[in-house]
């Protein structure tokens, strides 16, 4: 394996569900989820994090057009959550069927069984190869008790 290649895979990084709502031509609100792990905080005034998502993901064409979008912040234990969001794709079906959410401000889906979250309104996005980089401004946050997940590889593509 190249160095450069295996020294990225060293970076700490937490696990998080991005999710985003939008509107379809006849008025129908429909939602679209994934796991991401490239967060990062960019500001404190405004307080904005911004979120790299592949151009190709389902996800991504949702969030250009909804305008915003929430980060559920997994805790200890749900790497299979974080499975479930990441391993197969929102066109196929409902990623929040059977499961414990409710909607931010913004609609964005978020997860009740989630370490933290923070929910974002879209002030910016800039092409970077071949994913956008979102900046988003936070609106809405809170804490539960439960310490973030943190990424391996391993944990998920063994």
């Amino acid at each position: 394996m190249p160095q450069r290649k295996a020294a990225l895979r060293r970076l700490s990084y937490g696990v998080y569900v991005l999710s985003a709502r939008r509107e379809d031509e006849s008025g129908v609100f429909t939602q679209s989820a994934m796991t991401v792990r490239q967060v990062s905080q960019v500001s404190t005034r405004p307080l904005c994090v911004s979120v790299s998502v592949a151009k190709r993901r389902h996800t991504h064409d949702f969030l250009g057009v909804g305008g915003a979008f929430a980060l559920s912040i997994l805790g200890r234990g749900q790497e299979l959550l974080g499975g479930h969001f990441g391993l197969s794709s929102g066109r196929d079906r409902d990623k929040f069927a059977g499961l414990d959410w409710t909607s931010g401000q913004s609609g964005a889906p978020i997860l009740k069984e989630c370490c933290a979250f923070l929910e974002c309104r879209i002030i910016g996005a800039h092409e970077v190869g071949n994913s956008t980089l979102f900046i988003g401004e936070v609106i809405h946050a809170e804490t539960f008790d439960n310490t973030p997940l943190l990424y391996r590889e391993s944990d998920y593509f063994g």
